[in-house]
């Protein structure tokens, strides 16, 4: 074989090369690719861009949004929900106010019960472990309309939980019509009825800071009990999913060392299962801020809007008072609010290097630099 070759016999041995393969591999993807990418491009994205201009248009629901008859408003749709001073505004405090309580019990509560469910379905001594997590499940696959209706019931003034509490010398509330706020109610109990001025002549959005603290309302915590009992399954799952990826050698050699039931979950369970916890508590808070088909099933935001949540707002807005770019406002400004919170949580669940205390302590002693 003759050692110089032409560029026309190398020519085969360049086709074959990784860089070709890795070329064809691209190429091959894309186009398997390809028809998700069209579905999503039509179904997802140009509707998304087609409300995102409806947000900063006049559009009155007739026609099509890019017809020459639509103009463009800027952001006054983002100014009368938020700083306009109307009743839109103070619509949207509320919504605000209420999501924001649901979403603060909701989520951690959640939470640690589907963790506390994951823990004890995982023991290797439970017997008949596969029913129990099918049961825990199950209410996580039950329509959200059906499981709405039977709250209805159960919370009515003469349902099961207001029987149950009469058993034991407890007058129920009248659950879904009942606006007051659970921590008003509790200081009401301790003399307190007002707050001090600077909490009821200063504000935010439309309502005063006391009404900011009022808590969820009666009625909202019975949607919040309602999402705990239907959401805590589906995390259980995950939760499962995690524990059984954690090597049993490692619990195994903490056991050896001397460390307690309590002392392996903190120390070794739970911070192994840290991406599993991001992604719950991800899910969970996404989805509490969405929650709108049990508010629309159950009590369409009564009673006095104290289960008014910003996604049924939105819908209220767009489809019943017509004011289309004022309801594609919310949508949006809740979307940047999921987004932002969700990167809050991911700083706070960052992975952080284990520096031992001892020499961090050394490191800023006055003597270190010497």
């Amino acid at each position: 074989m003759s050692l110089l070759a032409s560029p026309r016999d190398a020519a085969p041995l360049r086709a074959g090369s990784p860089r070709g393969i890795r070329h064809g591999e691209a190429v091959a993807g894309w186009l398997f690719t390809l028809p998700v990418l069209v579905i999503l491009g039509v179904f997802l994205l140009v509707p998304v861009l087609m409300a995102l201009w409806v947000s900063f248009s006049d559009w009155s629901g007739r026609g099509s949004p890019l017809s020459s008859g639509v103009g463009f408003v800027g952001l006054d749709n983002y100014a009368a929900v938020t700083t306009g001073g109307g009743l839109a505004e103070r619509d949207f405090g509320v919504a605000l106010r209420n999501n924001a309580w649901y979403v603060l019990l909701v989520v951690p509560l959640q939470t640690a019960l589907a963790l506390f469910l994951a823990v004890l379905v995982n023991r290797a001594a439970l017997r008949g472990r596969g029913v129990f997590r099918t049961a825990f499940y199950f209410p996580s696959v039950t329509s959200s309309v059906a499981i709405t209706v039977l709250w209805l019931f159960l919370f009515s003034t003469s349902g099961v939980v207001n029987t149950v509490l009469a058993r034991v010398g407890i007058a129920g509330p009248n659950w879904f019509n009942e606006p007051s706020g659970v921590l008003h109610n509790l200081l009401a109990a301790f003399g307190v009825r007002s707050g001090p001025d600077a909490l009821t002549q200063h504000g935010f959005l439309g309502l005063t800071w006391w009404d900011w603290l009022a808590g969820p309302s009666v009625a909202m915590s019975a949607f919040v009990l309602m999402a705990i009992f239907t959401t805590s399954g589906t995390f259980m799952l995950l939760f499962v999913a995690g524990l059984q990826n954690i090597a049993p050698e490692v619990e195994e050699a903490a056991m050896v060392d001397g460390a307690n039931g309590w002392q392996r979950f903190w120390r070794i369970t739970l911070p192994q299962l840290r991406p599993t916890l991001f992604t719950v508590l991800t899910l969970g808070l996404i989805g509490c801020w969405q929650v709108f088909d049990q508010i629309y099933t159950g009590t369409q935001g009564g009673p006095g809007k104290t289960t008014l949540t910003p996604a049924y707002l939105s819908y209220q807005s767009a489809f019943l008072s017509q004011e289309w770019g004022q309801g594609a406002a919310i949508a949006f400004i809740l979307f940047v609010i999921i987004v932002l919170l969700t990167i809050l949580q991911r700083w706070v669940l960052r992975e952080r290097p284990d520096v031992p205390r001892r020499a961090r302590r050394r490191a800023a002693s006055p003597g270190a630099a010497r």
